[in-house]
């Protein structure tokens, strides 16, 4: 989206046009692209392939729970993203952003926090690993000498 990298294209199955003003909250699955306005929060299923992408005349007053999101828009409500935002050079956020991966572009604007929460693959492998160097773990191993 920034860097002239090529992405794959998301099918859009769902628009709200620049002229629609939509009030009450949406849950939806695949490909959803907002121009217009809507006052509610948007989520989809965390372990869905689904994205979000709000254009630069876009805005969402509510929260945003799904698992990608590609932002130049406004969102007025903390944004969670299981697998990975995007954040363009219009982007604005007035909350807190829970990310997996994040990409900014150089003006986005994030008014709370960055708030990085791993993957469910990423923290097994993080508990599994914490498990093996516990103290408890430590004491039962054998000490080698020299």
């Amino acid at each position: 989206m920034f860097g002239g990298k090529k992405r794959r294209s998301t099918v859009v199955d769902t628009l709200v046009g620049q002229n629609t003003k939509v009030q009450g909250d949406i849950q939806f699955s695949g490909g959803f692209h907002v121009d217009g306005v809507i006052q509610g929060n948007i989520e989809a299923e965390a372990d869905s392939a689904s994205v979000l992408s709000i254009s630069e005349d876009g805005m969402v007053e509510g929260s945003v729970s799904v698992p990608h999101v590609i932002l130049n828009g406004t969102v007025k409500g903390d944004v969670s993203a299981k697998e990975r935002v995007e954040l363009g050079t219009n982007a604005r956020v007035i909350g807190n952003v829970y990310y997996n991966l994040i990409e900014m572009a150089i003006g986005a604007e994030v008014n709370g926090k960055l708030i990085h929460e791993a993957s469910k693959h990423a923290t097994s492998i993080y508990e599994t690993n914490a498990q093996s160097t516990s103290p408890e773990t430590l004491q039962q191993r054998p000490v080698l000498e020299q």
